[in-house]
């Protein structure tokens, strides 16, 4: 007997989840049609907060899905807009009212639970599941690959869906930022694959069914949620032995190796240990050029025209996810050589005086170290670094491994903490980050500078002609090189 089947298809892991799917009977399947999240009858489904980029892609697909979708947020932005021009109905603001005729309610993480619209639609009997259940039950109707991973999610996804497109497949995809190439970070398409952005700082990458599984790399990241580093990389563990098909891991940093060690799955990376591994690595700025060498095919050139060496690795992963999920390699290679990009990662904002911007979404040593190093392939006056710290327990927990990320930045600027939500923390500041950087660099120029429009007057009055201004930050840094760029008259 399968006792709340309607819960387990959602709240469970990816490999019970499938087998209970594959082996139920009709009576079964029956309780697969009342479960609250079930998407195979049309719905009228209300997102609450959905203006961020995953509640928005999310919006997106289940709209595309033939869904009726209404949401709301507290604030206008470019993603209600989209929506909006897709024929969804968005309210700015929170409000009863707002609900409508919906049957089924989901809120964003950042959603408290007393938000008045959560309240008023439990009050009135209607289901209320948060992001991961929806988008649980969006990747239960297709062969989910889901990504995963501390750094490169949202790059190797896009990559990956493109690979998934050249080769014919028609995926599906719901991605953390927009793929430039597309214009878009969600489609539903007539595939049967999905490509899918796995979150792990909530843990909720773990209830995604799957039948695929990428893990780009692994190093600590919000042990707030998981209690420390040990139970992220078990974590992690579940997340390889619970997917029911292939699970691709890089294996260029130490956790990575030993997770693709302990559980068999296959590896991709620079290192020699790797299955498919990438060598003859060429930087530029105008992107890099390797060679991706197969375990039963001969080696294949590759090359994307974005620069960095994580790039060419999360490149490399997507072709091989790509080909493990039934592209060809010059699907691939065709793909990847005509990838044009993520918003927010390594993304070009512009030139004025002489001076080229550059926004990245780094906010953790390794990121921000790889994407300096992009930077540096290019032939600058000097490399002006700006960098905002996110979150106040990321940065009481992690600020020591900052302490040599910005070797390559001939000046940086650090702002405040961008709080994403969270309350302020006694002695934890962007400062920690500033100390951290002149004990192990005492020559490197590093200029503290909490405020905004400090910031943006101190950036117009230092950049000259020649330099390259890179801001990196997961925070409300990204606007930062356009409002720089208007006071240099760009």
């Amino acid at each position: 007997a399968l006792n709340a089947f309607d819960e387990t298809v959602v709240r469970y892991q990816a490999r019970q989840s499938r087998r209970i799917l594959d082996e139920a009977d009709q009576s079964s399947r029956h309780l697969l049609a009342q479960s609250a999240v079930e998407l195979s009858r049309q719905r009228h489904i209300h997102l609450v907060g959905v203006g961020g980029a995953g509640m928005s892609a999310i919006a997106e697909v289940l709209a595309a899905m033939g869904h009726t979708v209404t949401g709301s947020d507290l604030k206008h932005s470019a993603g209600i807009d989209r929506l909006t021009a897709l024929g969804v109905s968005v309210s700015v603001g929170h409000d009863a009212a707002n609900l409508g005729a919906a049957d089924l309610v989901a809120r964003s993480t950042a959603i408290p639970d007393g938000n008045t619209e959560c309240v008023a639609a439990s009050r009135a009997g209607l289901p209320v599941v948060g992001r991961a259940e929806i988008l649980a039950a969006i990747c239960a109707e297709r062969d989910t690959i889901a990504v995963a991973g501390t750094h490169g999610k949202t790059t190797t996804s896009s990559m990956l869906a493109l690979v998934l497109r050249e080769a014919g497949l028609r995926p599906s995809f719901i991605i953390g930022g927009d793929v430039n190439e597309i214009g878009t970070g969600a489609a539903w398409d007539e595939g049967r694959l999905l490509v899918a952005e796995a979150d792990e700082s909530d843990g909720s990458f773990l209830v995604l069914p799957r039948r695929y599984g990428v893990v780009t790399n692994l190093e600590p990241d919000h042990l707030e949620h998981h209690g420390g580093f040990d139970a992220l990389r078990s974590a992690f563990r579940r997340f390889v032995d619970e997917t029911d098909g292939p699970v691709l891991v890089g294996v260029d940093d130490e956790e990575g190796a030993l997770l693709a060690e302990a559980t068999g799955a296959v590896t991709v990376g620079t290192a020699a240990i790797a299955d498919w591994r990438i060598t003859e690595v060429e930087e530029s700025w105008d992107g890099v050029r390797f060679v991706l060498n197969g375990p039963d095919w001969n080696p294949v050139d590759m090359e994307i025209p974005i620069p960095g060496i994580h790039n060419a690795r999360n490149a490399a992963t997507a072709a091989v996810a790509g080909i493990l999920a039934g592209a060809d390699r010059d699907a691939a290679a065709g793909a990847l050589a005509r990838f044009g990009g993520v918003a927010r990662r390594f993304e070009h904002r512009g030139r004025a005086a002489g001076v080229v911007f550059v926004d990245d979404y780094a906010h953790l040593p390794t990121e921000v170290a790889a994407a300096i190093r992009a930077g540096r392939s290019g032939d600058w006056r000097r490399l002006v670094a700006v960098f905002q710290p996110h979150r106040y327990s990321r940065t009481e927990d992690l600020w020591p491994s900052f302490a040599e990320a910005f070797d390559g930045a001939d000046l940086l600027f650090v702002t405040d903490v961008y709080p994403s939500g969270e309350a302020p923390r006694p002695g934890v500041s962007g400062r920690l980050i500033v100390d951290a950087v002149q004990r192990a660099r005492p020559d490197q120029t590093v200029r503290y500078v909490p405020r905004r429009e400090d910031l943006v007057r101190e950036l117009a009055a230092e950049l000259e002609e020649g330099d390259l201004c890179l801001t990196m930050g997961a925070g409300d840094l990204t606007s930062v090189p356009d409002e720089v760029r208007d006071r240099l008259g760009g």
